[in-house]
């Protein structure tokens, strides 16, 4: 029997953090592939299968990072969705953002974000914390079954 991983959903408009990310997902040998938008507006689109992500495949990602300060719809905004939606709630969001703001912070744990993790400035500080962001949701986390599909 074949173990399919989920997919993980990066959502962030800033092309060099986007590059980071994926380069520190890689080097952690993670087998997710991930999936890329760069505004929220994208970001809803590809979780409801709407526009070009229509023929998507109907499983929800492993884990979304999630940025905060997106064009179109900011992250914040994303998280409620997904957090107030019953066929999305359980799925980890863990905001990765370059904001330091405690309402940011506390916004983001209150809308029922799963982790919230401020980019390091840092080159390899930021590889290293996502390298253990990625091992830990998509491995480690057991995250619960899905309705429907072996789940009670």
């Amino acid at each position: 029997m074949t173990i399919r991983l989920g997919r993980i959903l990066l959502a962030d408009d800033s092309r060099n953090d986007v590059e980071l990310t994926l380069l520190a997902l890689g080097e952690s040998n993670l087998a997710n592939e991930v999936d890329v938008v760069r505004d929220g507006a994208e970001a809803l689109d590809y979780l409801y299968r709407r526009e070009k992500y229509i023929q998507r495949e109907d499983q929800n990602p492993a884990l979304v990072l999630l940025d905060l300060k997106m064009p179109k719809v900011d992250g914040l905004e994303v998280l409620k969705k997904v957090k107030t939606d019953p066929a999305l709630k359980t799925i980890p969001v863990v905001v990765l953002t370059s904001s330091r703001e405690e309402t940011d912070l506390v916004s983001s744990y209150n809308l029922g974000a799963n982790a919230f993790v401020i980019k390091p400035v840092d080159f390899h500080e930021f590889l290293d914390s996502v390298k253990k962001l990625g091992i830990f949701w998509a491995i480690v986390n057991e995250p619960p079954p899905v309705p429907g599909k072996g789940g009670n």
